[in-house]
Parts: C-alpha cells; structure tokens; sequence
C-alpha cells in the first residue's frame, strides 16, 4: 500500500521544475503554505502526459485532488510525523537508494550495458589456472602471485599441456578433473575483468594473468558460438547419488527406461513426473523448471535440452552426476532486444565489477569539476616515515602526528595531512612496508574518493532540482501514507460502532438480488407433457411428492425421462428460468436444445439489505471515504484554502 501511494505522489508533485523566477508566483495559499504556479504547472503536465497512467484529468479536476494531497501532508507536519526516528529512517533510506544514480558516470555505465548485450549474442568456452590471492593482500603477496603465474604460463608457451599444468598448479578445487575447462558462458556470469579478458582474447591464444578478487587467473579461449537463448523445460529425474553401489546404478537405469516405455505408450508427462521425479521441488510442479540459458545447469543435461527442437520434444535418458533424467521442451526464447533488457542490464551492471569502472569515471569527472588540486610534495612525506620497524613497534600514529599541512583541496573544501592521518591508521593492515608508495598511493585514492562523492551526495539537492523535488515527493509520499492510516484506513478497521452505525446508513445501497423459488421439470420429448401438466397442477393439491413423478414417468430401469430440479435463483443463473417472466404461481413451457421444460414459479424472494459480516469489506471501503470526505472538510476549515483564479485561468 505504501509503495502504491507513494507512486500515486509521483504524480501528484512535480520532479522537475521550469527554471526559477526570481519572484515566484503565488497559485495556492493553504493555511500559511504558499504553492508556486510553476509547481502546480508542471505537475499537472506531469499527471497529463502521454506515459502517464493515470487519466486525462481537467485543471479543475487536478487542482482539487493536489489541494487535498497538500492539505493532509501539511497537517502531518504539523503533528510532528516528519520528525520521527522511523520517518527519519525511512526517508534517508529512499535517498539512499535514489542518490546511486547520481554518483556514477551514467554515460560510462551505458557503455558498459552496451557492451554486456552485445556479449550476450556470443557464447565463450574457456579453461584458465587459477593462483589465489587473499581477501586484502599486500603488495608483496600479490607480486608473489603474479610471478607465479607468469611462471605457470611460461611452462605452458614451452608446449606443456594446459590441462596437465591446471591439475597440477591450479588453486580452483575443480581443475583437478575438469583440467580447467569452466564451459560455455557469457555476460555477467564470470566476474568482470575475468570475462573482459575471455571476450577480447582469440581462440587457442593463452593470456597474460589477469587480476579479479580471487586473485591471478591464465586464461585459454577454446571456442566461441552464437547465443542460444534460454529454455524451459520439464524433467522427470531418478537419482542416483554419489558413491552408490552398482545395484542402485542399475535399478535407477531400469527405473528411467521403464518410465521413458510409458510416456512412449502415451501416458502424461506430468502425472509420472508428479509420481515417480526424485527432484520433489520441480515434481510439484509437473516437473517443470524455470527458464535457463548456457552455463546454469550442468553440461550434458544443459546440451540435452538445447538439444530438443520443438516444443513438446522428449529426450531419452539422460545421465548427469545427479542421476537420470528425461527432458521435455515446453519453450525457447532467443535474446530480447537491448531495449527490452536494458533496465536488468543496468541493474546487473550496478552489482557486477562493471560499476568500479563507472564510479572511476565519475570520481575523475569530479576532480575536473571541482578543480581538485594534490599537494605530491607534502604527500611524498609519508614514504620517508613508514617503514616495518614503525608499523611493528606501533609508532606510526606518532609518526604521523607530526604532518598536519594541507594535503589536498577541491571547490571550497581543504583537507589536510592530519585527516589523511586518521585513514591511514585505520587501514593501516593494508600497508605492506616493503611497498609503502604503492600503499599509500592507494590509501590516497580511496580517501580522495570518498570525499569527493560524500561532497556531491551532500550537494545533490542544490545542485540537480529534479533530486530535490523527487526527495519532496518522498518526504510528503511517506507522511501521506501515514497520516491516511492514522485518520482514515486503519481507524476505518478498528472503529467496530462507528462501522456499525455507518452500515445502517447504506441499507439500501448493498442489496441482495431479486430470487424466484422455482421448480423446473424436464422431459427428454413431448410425448408425456400433457400428463407432466396434469400432475404439476394437482400437485399441491394431491400432495405428490418427487417420487410419485419419478414412479409415473422414470418406471423402467436406467431411466431418466424426466428430471426435476428445484432452487432459489438470481437472474441469469438458470439459462432456462431466465426465459421466463417471474411472478409468483406462474407456469412456463420451455424448449431448450431439444428438451422441454416446464418451469413453476413458487415464490419471488425481493431484495433486501445483505448481512454487514457478508459485505464488510465494502462497508469497510466506503466508510474509509467517509471519514476522509470529513477529514478533509475539518482540514479545509482549518488551513483555509485561496487560489490565484487569475492565474488558474492562464492554465486552461
């Protein structure tokens, strides 16, 4: 409900405005809140765009629906919601989330989303070796790795066979009997400078060691292929788990084929997958499992469903290190446009290393902005006092005490050695003494960094208008939803009298349908219709009952001549009583698809007013409108409300 209502504000308050008059002019005054005309203006234009879901709506119509959002977000504030931890909370949360798209090189990441698409069109097959690196390693560590490998990569440029070096130097557990060989992959599936590295080698060449998080990788392109999309499938799966006897290999392989016999006779995939599938989760479904592209299912049972042509195509038994499987192709679906994939891309780009590149870009398009200036001299001080002895003996904030002058400066912020201190201590775990420069350049960085982007995000609302009013939109967005569940929504539900004595009021507004009691008495033909009437009009008089009709005219075994129904029914239930007209002793003959019905209307139920426990939820509704039509009129007596018709005129 709340997301709902906070789109509804989204279109009740503008995100961008026209550029700003010097002297605004006034449109609306609520109690002593002033409204802008070009606040209203655009939103309204806003409300009435093309992509707008919303309705056309006139400026009348919308004037009266942003005075109402206005006055019940000005009453909030002034019971103080907007000061509240959880409100506070809340909010710094939406400007969280929404600040991320400011804080990048937005044109940086279009390339880069750009690029991950047009990698999606191709499939890589790639093997590499793998020497790992810990989680923050120093710069000894790493040049350590880095030698490593370059030796591992010379072994193999002097002919050794990349599969035998893999299983014998690699640190992926998996190289010992894979030899290395990762499969088919594409976009987003590898981590990024691993995947740059694979797309833009050639096919057989062997890489120089390429650096991800997990440390250094030598990488061979083996084959490339075009995309193949995604598919989904069904399967039915008899297990056979790891380390079982040969008994248990051979009665799963007895299982699958006998299973594969019946589905070949003709039985329905779905019930044996249902019966007889290992995988219960998938079982449950018929066997059905979600949509999956190359590299998200282990290879042969991957290549198996890839494999099947058409829709409804069954494969044989398929063997994997899970067990056996039987897959039936239900859909394919080749890769969607970029316009079609382009928000999960930029999504995808967000978490992947793809945006380490992005934020770069943004950080150097800062230090241009903002004229960023580094003292190199003052900075080249740290690498004469760190060494080991200072980091062991636990001298360095000591040390750095000493340095206090201005290390760097941008826009009107200074920031002087004496901060950079503080960082250094703090991180100083990151600092390898037989490699200070590079340690603390790197420090340097970080630091510079983040003070740059703290800078732009305090700087967002005074420098892009359309952040400050989309934050409006939240903060009132976020009052609005709790100020209408205070007065109106959840008072609505826990006000049992008032909900009572509001019910009583809307007696004839909630009425049951008109009913007719009513008999209908069908023959199979004509041929008994004359004694049918006969005895439907003595019927009361005599006193038959069902089966006296039943004796007269279903006599001989497995007989169904005649059939009678009796019920209470609301128009249009019964396609034959709605042939007739209801009034109460009346008696119709009816023909329908070749049967004749004789239809006796007993008694005509009226409407009347439904039970409050079976309309609740409708009551319920309506009296939510009530008191906020009431709130409103105590909020408008409150805040008085003047409108600019001057103005308001200019708009139409």
């Amino acid at each position: 409900m709340k997301k709902i209502l906070l789109r509804i504000c989204l279109i009740l308050t503008p995100v961008f405005l026209f550029s700003q008059q010097q002297e605004e002019k006034i449109l609306i005054t609520i109690g002593n809140h002033k409204v802008g005309l070009s606040e209203f203006e655009w939103a309204y234009q806003k409300n009435n765009s093309q992509n707008s879901n919303i309705r056309s709506t006139t400026i009348k119509e919308y004037l009266d629906l942003f005075i109402n959002f206005k006055l019940k977000v000005i009453e909030a504030e002034n019971l103080g919601m907007d000061t509240l931890i959880s409100f506070k909370n809340e909010l710094a949360g939406y400007r969280e989330q929404l600040a991320k798209a400011y804080l990048i090189d937005n044109a940086t990441l279009e390339i880069l989303t750009q690029e991950a698409y047009d990698r999606m069109k191709t499939e890589v097959n790639v093997s590499h070796i793998l020497v790992k690196l810990n989680n923050y390693p120093t710069p000894g560590d790493t040049l350590a790795a880095y030698e490593k490998a370059i030796a591992i990569r010379n072994r193999i440029l002097l002919a050794e066979s990349f599969e035998s070096v893999a299983r014998s130097t690699s640190d992926d557990p998996t190289a010992k009997t894979n030899g290395g060989n990762l499969g088919y992959f594409n976009a987003f599936q590898m981590v990024y400078p691993f995947e740059n590295a694979a797309y833009k080698s050639d096919t057989g060449k062997i890489t120089m060691p390429v650096r991800t998080k997990y440390g250094y990788h030598i990488i061979r392109l083996n084959e490339k292929r075009k995309a193949r999309g995604k598919v989904k499938v069904s399967h039915i799966m008899v297990a056979v788990p790891r380390g079982s006897s040969k008994k248990i290999i051979d009665s799963a392989k007895v299982k699958i084929f006998r299973i594969f016999e019946m589905l070949n006779k003709g039985e329905s995939f779905a019930d044996l997958a249902r019966k007889y599938s290992d995988d219960r989760g998938s079982a449950r479904d018929e066997g059905e499992l979600p949509w999956f592209g190359t590299g998200r299912m282990v290879a042969k049972f991957e290549e198996a469903a890839f494999a099947l042509a058409e829709n409804g195509d069954m494969s044989e038994p398929v063997r994997t290190d899970f067990g056996w499987h039987i897959i039936k192709r239900i859909d394919k679906q080749e890769l969607q446009t970029y316009d079609e994939l382009k928000p999960q891309l930029r999504e995808k780009a967000y978490k992947s290393g793809r945006v380490k590149i992005a934020r770069e870009a943004f950080v150097k398009n800062l230090k241009s902005e903002y004229d960023f200036y580094a003292d190199t001299i003052k900075l080249s001080y740290y690498y004469d006092i760190i060494n080991s002895q200072v980091i062991k003996t636990g001298e360095l904030q000591d040390k750095l005490s000493g340095l206090n002058s201005t290390l760097f400066s941008f826009a009107d912020k200074s920031y002087a050695q004496s901060d950079f201190n503080k960082y250094i201590i703090n991180n100083k775990s990151g600092i390898d003494p037989d490699f200070v420069k590079v340690s603390v350049l790197r420090l340097f960085s970080e630091f510079v960094s983040r003070k740059l982007i703290h800078y732009e995000e305090q700087r967002l609302e005074s420098k892009y208008p359309e952040f400050r009013f989309l934050m409006q939109e939240y903060h009132d967005g976020i009052l609005l939803f709790e100020i209408m569940d205070n007065k109106v929504w959840t008072k609505a539900i826990e006000d049992t009298v008032g909900l009572k004595k509001f019910y009583k009021t809307q007696n004839n507004k909630y009425l049951t349908e008109k009913q007719a009691d009513a008999t209908i008495y069908t023959l199979k033909d004509d041929s008994g219709l004359s004694k049918l009437n006969r005895m439907v009009r003595k019927r009361e008089r005599k006193g038959y009952t069902d089966q006296d009709f039943n004796i007269k005219f279903n006599h001989l075994p497995d007989t169904n001549w005649l059939t009678i129904t009796h019920g209470t029914y609301q128009p249009e239930e019964n396609p034959v009583l709605d042939q007739v007209n209801w009034n109460t002793g009346k008696t119709e003959l009816i023909n329908s698809d070749g049967e004749i019905n004789l239809v006796v209307i007993h008694k005509i139920i009226k409407p009347e007013p439904k039970l409050l426990k079976d309309i609740r939820g409708l009551i319920t509704a309506d009296y939510q409108d009530f008191l906020e039509e009431k709130w409103l009129k105590d909020l408008k007596r409150k805040y008085p409300v003047s409108v600019n018709k001057e103005l308001i005129s200019l708009l139409n």
